[in-house]
Parts: structure tokens; sequence; C-alpha cells
């Protein structure tokens, strides 16, 4: 069973930052997009960023460009999401998804999830 276990969560003011980490275990890692989505109270969840199996493409979404980045270390089968520039409306848990690149309806697989608050 793939295993998905995030960290790095905390409370910062606006404008702070924080770095997000995602450790996978059990699957073929280099396999795998990974992604990193949000849940906010009240709301759906959605998509903050993904990568590529080979890391070679990233996505984000439009409220989190030029602030959020993504990255992966297929060699420590982790992958980091560094927050900069953080607003009260980022505040969510945050969510580490994996799904097979190499499959045509992947199953997705979600990690427990890591609080990130921003609040002054």
């Amino acid at each position: 069973q793939v295993q998905l276990v995030e960290s790095g969560g905390g409370s910062v003011q606006p404008g702070g930052a924080l770095r997000l980490s995602c450790a996978a275990s059990r699957l073929t890692f280099s396999s795998y997009t990974m992604s990193w989505y949000r849940q906010a109270p009240g709301k759906e969840r959605e998509l903050v960023a993904a990568i590529t199996s080979a890391g070679g493409n990233t996505n984000y979404a439009n409220s989190v460009k030029g602030r959020f980045t993504i990255a992966r270390d297929n060699f420590k089968n982790t992958v980091p999401l560094q927050l900069n520039s953080l607003k009260p409306e980022d505040t969510a848990v945050y969510y580490c998804n994996a799904r097979d690149a190499y499959v045509s309806y992947p199953r997705p697989y979600w990690g427990q999830g890591t609080q990130v608050t921003v609040s002054s």
C-alpha cells in the first residue's frame, strides 16, 4: 500500500514562508505524478501544484503562481512544496497526492494532510 506522509505545516504571519514535504514509500516513485492539494474549511479540495514523474513539467493553481514552488527528489522519494508570501487565504489543510503516470485511470493516493494557518 502506497504511503504518503506530509510534514512542515504550521502557523505563520501574512508574508511569511513555510516548506512542506511529502515522503513517499511503497511505490515506484519515479513513475508517479505527484501533486499537492489543499482544502479550506467549508470549501472543496483544490489542486495547488503538480509535477510530472520525471520532474520536467510543473503546474500551479493561478492563486499560487509565483509564490509556491513544487519540486521532487527521485532519489529520496520526497516532494517539497515551498510556500512564500503567504496570505490568509492560503490557510488550509495541505495534502500530498500520488497517481501512477503510466496507468489510464490511476487510483489516487493521499496523505493524512498537514495544517497551514496564515494569520496575524
